[in-house]
């Protein structure tokens, strides 16, 4: 495994060795032990989700409150997106700013998101399987959101953002600063 520091403080790309013939590939797609000596950080991980979808869908800007923020390590397994955070974590000296990287099969990066973020991504292929890690259980009550298209966030999602295919509950997401309840914590 190969690490690659973001610049957002915890927000860490991870290259997976490859091995790879004739045959095809195999890699090792996460080792605990080899995560933690790489970033200094120990998350739990309780949950696996995978997400298809087709071009131009936009699912985000998404996060956790409290005792249900969740880190996730997020991988594409077909396909190619365009993956984005933001740092809502108030007490972070990149908070407010936001990243993005193109996460795709062939590259076979992952990006390790800490507690704290908004997350999101676009597809850019014609279709795209998603794969995350968390080291928390959703919760739907304690879930919120960034606007996708808020100007002072300034993302550029590599898509004409007026084709993007949204679900309802990420269209009324509130703008960066209107993100959580004053007082409310990530983390448990």
């Amino acid at each position: 495994m190969q690490l690659t520091k973001t610049g957002l403080q915890d927000l860490v790309v991870i290259e997976p060795k490859i091995f790879g013939d004739e045959r095809g590939f195999f890699m090792e797609s996460f080792n605990q032990r080899k995560f933690e000596e790489l970033t200094g950080l120990s998350p739990y991980f309780v949950q696996d989700n995978q997400a298809k979808s087709v071009r131009g869908v936009l699912r985000g800007l998404h996060y956790q409150l409290g005792a249900y923020a969740q880190a996730k390590l997020v991988s594409v397994l077909e396909g190619e997106v365009l993956d984005v955070v933001v740092d809502l974590r108030e007490d972070s000296p990149t908070y407010g700013q936001s990243y993005s990287i193109k996460l795709n099969a062939e590259n076979k990066k992952q990006l390790f998101v800490p507690r704290g973020f908004a997350h999101g991504y676009v597809v850019l292929s014609e279709t795209a399987l998603f794969f995350y890690k968390c080291d928390n259980f959703y919760a739907p009550k304690e879930e919120g959101g960034v606007a996708y298209d808020d100007p002072n966030l300034n993302i550029d999602w590599k898509i004409d953002i007026s084709t993007a295919i949204l679900s309802d509950k990420d269209q009324k997401h509130p703008n960066f600063g209107h993100h959580k309840p004053s007082g409310v914590r990530f983390g448990g």
